[in-house]
């Protein structure tokens, strides 16, 4: 396995892409895990007395628990890796387990038993419908980039005309997304919240005069309302998905109405503004500020999920588009 890793990244050397270490030591590990699992007792004979569809089984709850390891192994490497919260990936990664990777432990068990009967020329043969669904999800990933794109593109019209501060979409999106991980948000519910942080602002579009600096968390109450309204109306038009224009639209409303993205997103934008606002002590005034207004306009959990995440200092957002 360490040797055909080594191989396959040959080519992404040769383009001027370095390996993933912490991709290559998982993968090695886990096939280490269920060699050390299956080899020994196979050597000695304990499988002799499983035949048919026993083996069969056991080969799938072997394989089943290799994946088990792989996910804690990839849920421990992001989380040394980001900070991320260890259960909240772990979650998301076992999800993922149930996709594809039922696939491959299926494929799997029966490239085992093929072996036994048509020799290695079953590891070929079964390896293609492999090859097929990595080159469909890649292109799936492909299509999931672009429209992210697209989102993001539409995003800067804000800034294209004046009425937001260049970058602010981006930062917004970014803090907020890690604020959800902190949170334990799920990779969907993730992505509904990112593309909802990076339409916040877009309701300024139909204003006549645009708010000074783009600033909307010192408006009053009513006019926060309209405005996220008219948003949701634009997000809604452009047929992103409806869970992104419900979020833009009731980032406004009192906090104990709002969905957990509508929260996040509020207290993320109010922050932003205000430590923009403030100058080299904006950030932790900004803060201080929040906490002050958590018995009415921010959720507390949200606020103080958002200090946790700029006390552990791991995210790094661009001051300028």
């Amino acid at each position: 396995m360490l040797a055909g890793s080594l191989l396959g990244s040959v080519p992404h050397v040769a383009r001027g892409q370095g390996p993933t270490l912490d991709h290559l030591a998982r993968r090695v590990l886990t096939v280490g895990f269920v060699a050390v699992c299956f080899q020994p007792p196979y050597n000695r004979g304990m499988f002799d007395d499983w035949g048919g569809p026993a083996y069969a089984l056991l080969l799938l709850a072997l394989l089943s628990l290799t994946a088990l390891c792989d996910a804690v192994l990839a849920a421990a490497l992001a989380h040394s890796r980001t900070g991320w919260p260890f259960g909240p990936v772990l979650r998301d990664e076992l999800r993922a387990v149930c996709g594809i990777g039922s696939a491959v432990i299926a494929t799997g068990a029966v490239m085992a038993l093929a072996v036994a009967v048509v020799g290695l020329w079953a590891l070929p043969v079964f390896s293609v419908p492999l090859l097929l669904a990595q080159m469909s999800f890649r292109r799936y990933a492909a299509v999931r980039a672009t429209y992210r794109q697209t989102i993001a593109s539409l995003a800067r019209a804000t800034e294209v005309a004046g009425y937001t501060p260049c970058g602010h979409a981006r930062r917004v999106a970014a803090l907020s997304q890690a604020v959800g991980r902190d949170l334990g948000l799920t990779e969907p519910e993730l992505a509904v919240l990112e593309y909802a942080a990076l339409m916040h602002d877009i309701g300024q579009l139909s204003l006549v005069d645009p708010v000074p600096a783009g600033a909307t968390a010192g408006l009053p109450a009513a006019e926060q309302r309209r405005i996220a309204l008219l948003g949701g109306a634009v997000v809604r038009q452009t047929g992103v998905d409806e869970a992104v224009a419900v979020v833009v639209e009731r980032q406004a409303d009192p906090y104990a109405e709002q969905p957990l993205a509508a929260r996040i997103v509020r207290a993320v934008n109010a922050y932003e503004e205000k430590s923009r606002e403030g100058g080299l002590g904006g950030p932790l005034t900004a803060l201080e500020e929040l906490r002050l207004a958590t018995a009415g306009e921010y959720a507390p959990e949200v606020v103080e999920s958002l200090a946790r995440v700029l006390a552990r200092g791991s995210l790094t957002l661009p001051l300028t588009g």
